[in-house]
C-alpha cells in the first residue's frame, strides 16, 4: 500500500480532508451601520427598535426603546398594544422637547420607521435618518443588545397582568438601567453618571490650548458592547 494507491482510492471514493476555514466578521454593507457611522458625542446618534411581548390574557404588547448610542442611556421605554407612525412621532416629540433633537436616528426598515409621515417629520425637525440594511440587525447593535438583555432579564421572567402594570415595571427597569447599572464600556459608570460627567466637562471653562484631560480620554466609550 503506497501513497499513489491511497491517493487513487481517495479520489475514487470522493474523500476529502476538510479545509480549515476562518470565521468572517460581518460588518454589513450599509454606510448607516454602527461601525461606519459611529456616535461621537452625546445626542449625536439615537437608535430605536421594537420588542414584542404579551399580557397574561394573551393580548399583544409592543415596546419601543429609544437609546442614546454614545452614553447608552435608555431615553424612553414606551409600551402599548400597538404603535403607528403617529405614536412614534408622539414619543420622539416629547424626547426632543425635554432633551433636544439628535443629529441622526438609526433604525431598521420597519413600516413605522420608514413611513412618509415619520421621515417628513424628522426632516422638518432637522434629524437625519440612518436605515440599516434589511436583515442586518448587527448594524443596529446597541439597541439590539439592550433589547436582548431586556428580554433575558425582564420579559422572559415577568407575567404582566395588564398594560398598566407593564408600563410601571418597564419604567422602573429603565430607571434602574440608567442609574444603577454600571457598564464596562463606560469605565464602569452608569449611563446617567457618564452623561452627567460629559456635561460637566463641556461646561467647564476653557483653559487655553492644551491636551485633553485624562478623565475625558477615559470617558470615550468602546465601539460595541453595553455589557455590565
Amino acid at each position: 500500500m503506497n501513497e499513489k494507491r491511497i491517493a487513487r482510492l481517495r479520489r475514487r471514493e470522493g474523500l476529502k480532508v476538510p479545509r480549515k476555514q476562518h470565521k468572517r466578521r460581518r460588518l454589513g454593507s450599509s454606510a448607516n451601520g454602527i461601525l461606519k457611522r459611529q456616535a461621537e458625542r452625546i445626542d449625536h446618534v439615537w437608535s430605536y427598535d421594537f420588542v414584542t411581548d404579551q399580557t397574561e390574557d394573551g393580548r399583544h404588547l409592543k415596546l419601543l426603546p429609544v437609546l442614546d448610542e454614545y452614553t447608552r442611556e435608555a431615553l424612553s421605554l414606551e409600551v402599548g398594544r400597538c404603535f403607528t407612525s403617529a405614536d412614534v412621532i408622539e414619543v420622539l416629540t416629547y424626547l426632543f422637547e425635554v432633551r433636544g433633537a439628535p443629529q441622526f436616528i438609526r433604525s431598521d426598515n420597519g413600516p413605522e420607521f420608514i413611513s412618509h409621515a415619520i421621515r417628513n417629520w424628522l426632516r422638518e425637525s432637522g434629524v437625519q435618518t440612518l436605515f440599516i440594511e434589511p436583515g442586518s440587525p448587527w448594524e443596529n447593535a446597541y439597541v439590539e443588545s439592550f433589547n436582548s438583555r431586556l428580554r433575558d432579564e425582564l420579559l422572559d421572567l415577568e407575567l404582566f397582568t395588564s398594560l398598566e402594570e407593564a408600563r410601571v415595571v418597564l419604567e422602573d427597569h429603565r430607571l434602574d438601567y440608567n442609574h444603577r447599572r454600571p457598564h464596562s464600556s463606560l469605565g464602569y459608570m452608569t449611563p446617567a453618571e457618564f452623561a452627567a460627567r460629559l456635561r460637566e466637562d463641556d461646561s467647564a471653562p476653557a483653559q487655553g490650548a492644551c491636551a485633553p484631560s485624562p478623565s475625558r480620554v477615559q470617558l470615550v466609550p468602546t465601539l460595541i458592547g453595553a455589557g455590565t
